[in-house]
């Protein structure tokens, strides 16, 4: 199985959903769970917010926060994280922005990432990348690392409630 079939078997089996807000990976992480056969008892969908002001009028992210620190920022992520987990009513948001390339943008250079998990209980987890490569591959890793965090989110709720 891939990681992302094991992430949806674990949702399945926990009884929770995920849903997806994406900046810079423009839809390949609903994308990549959706391809798995089965996906619908877990995944409730996304939300692509890839203009600015699509994250704080679609997402709820602060505006003073996106005029304050830009779209690229580890607690916009955590909004967004937030926002589309209760826009969809899911168990979990994953959300993640960041500048692909070519170009730096709010003045963070290309291969910044920020991918957060919200989950229950308003709880948050986060990770920051500085990647490396064209723009493709930038894309593609940030969606493995998004799977990857949120695995390890959910196998680590299943330790912390069933032992």
């Amino acid at each position: 199985m891939t990681r992302h079939a094991d992430l949806l078997a674990l949702l399945v089996r926990r009884d929770a959903t995920v849903a997806v807000a994406e900046s810079l990976t423009g839809g390949l992480i609903g994308a990549t769970l959706s391809a798995t056969p089965g996906a619908s008892a877990a995944f409730r969908g996304g939300v692509i917010a890839y203009a600015t002001d699509s994250k704080e009028r679609v997402l709820g992210v602060p505006g003073e926060l996106l005029a304050r620190e830009g779209a690229v920022h580890p607690d916009v992520a955590g909004a967004m994280a937030a926002g589309v987990r209760d826009l969809m009513a899911a168990t979990y948001g994953v959300a993640v922005t960041g500048v692909a390339g070519p170009e730096p943008q709010d003045g963070k250079p290309v291969g910044t990432v920020h991918i957060a998990v919200s989950g229950p209980e308003s709880r948050f987890w986060h990770k920051n990348l500085r990647l490396s490569g064209s723009r493709d591959e930038i894309r593609e890793e940030t969606t493995q690392e998004a799977v990857d965090l949120l695995l390890h989110v959910v196998e680590a709720n299943m330790k912390e409630h069933f032992g």
